[in-house]
């Protein structure tokens, strides 16, 4: 089991061995570390070995910060510039939220981003400024993951969705935080490190059938085609939504769409539209929490379902996954080792990553 913070300064040294300024290293160690303290290891600690890759090959630009392409005021389309995830997300939320505090409301486009991580993330940080905000976002730069409805072939990404309301004390009143697919990417990802299966018909391997094993979804031809591809969640509706996200997170503000012709060369790149609201402007806050609470208690309190044992809102599985975590989390093996591997490329000597992880 790590600690929170042992795995946090891991990460921070790796990035600062590839160059990263202290404030770049401690936004990426910050979120990968909220992410595996939120429940959502796919989207934590195992994504840095990813980052590595990507500095080391030129994909990934350290030190970057987004540029703004429009400013109409209300509205922003920002340039992520390939730079980090976690840097082009938290700027860009705090231009979105400075925004809306003058005028009520902001859209904000970023486009061209690095991997910009467990989208819930920036909905927590617009949250805690008291705001509430929705979020849609496109994957490009690798192969596609996610077939349409009927099909049998990827054709584009798991295409996040992501909303929440503040609450009194400046956490989410409600968050969610979900991928168009069944599961993610990086769940199939965690599943095949671990060993073990993903849940039934989320998958579809490359002769067309529905399947459970991960190792399916990452299968590739002898030229290098992915073969297998991840289901779109509710049939119809959540590959629906997907192509949605691709069109109004991408393609609306000069960010490119999922189709080949738009390849990267192997970079996860992100295009996020996020529409920040300022609960103050659009009418009373203390009658928008007190509303909030009331629903929540009502949604809570219904009799379960006979084949089931618990109801939670849409975030009570992070705060759940927060209290149970605090003391520390478990990495895989696998997922270790790599992170052990990853260092060594960003330069970092084995004593050094034995004293931050131990060794293998």
């Amino acid at each position: 089991m790590f600690q929170p913070e042992q795995i946090h300064e891991f990460i921070v040294q790796t990035c600062q061995a590839l160059g990263s300024e202290p404030r770049e290293a401690e936004l990426v160690a910050d979120q990968l570390v909220a992410a595996n303290l939120a429940g959502h290891d796919s989207h934590g600690v195992g994504m840095l070995p990813s980052y590595v890759d990507g500095v080391v090959n030129g994909r990934l630009a350290v030190n970057s910060h987004p540029t703004v392409v429009v400013d109409g005021g209300s509205l922003l389309t920002l340039d992520g510039n390939a730079g980090y995830g976690q840097v082009n997300g938290y700027e860009a939320m705090s231009m979105g939220m400075e925004r809306a505090a003058d005028n009520g409301v902001a859209v904000v486009g970023l486009r061209n981003s690095y991997h910009i991580g467990r989208i819930g993330h920036w909905a927590e940080q617009c949250a805690a400024g008291g705001f509430a905000s929705l979020h849609l976002v496109n994957v490009i730069g690798h192969p596609p993951l996610v077939a349409a409805y009927g099909g049998a072939e990827a054709r584009f990404g798991t295409n996040p969705f992501c909303a929440a309301v503040p609450g009194r004390d400046g956490r989410p009143g409600f968050l969610l935080d979900m991928a168009t697919s069944i599961i993610a990417g990086g769940k199939a990802r965690v599943a095949a490190n671990k060993g073990v299966k993903v849940p039934p018909n989320t998958i579809i391997d490359v002769d067309g059938n529905l399947t459970d094993d991960p190792n399916a979804f990452w299968y590739t031809d002898p030229t290098g085609k992915r073969g297998g591809a991840l289901v779109a969640f509710g049939d119809h509706k959540g590959s629906g939504l997907a192509v949605m996200c691709e069109l109004l997170s991408a393609a609306l503000i000069g960010g490119e769409t999922a189709h080949p012709k738009n390849a990267r060369d192997g970079r996860i790149i992100n295009n996020m539209l996020s529409v920040v609201i300022d609960p103050a402007a659009t009418g009373d806050t203390e009658t928008f929490y007190d509303e909030i609470e009331l629903f929540r208690d009502f949604v809570l309190e219904s009799r379960l379902r006979s084949d089931c044992d618990e109801i939670l809102v849409p975030g009570q599985p992070e705060e759940i996954a927060r209290a149970e975590r605090a003391n520390g989390f478990d990495v895989d093996p696998v997922t270790v080792d790599q992170l052990r591997t990853s260092a060594r490329r960003a330069g970092i000597t084995d004593e050094a990553i034995g004293a931050l992880i131990g060794n293998a």
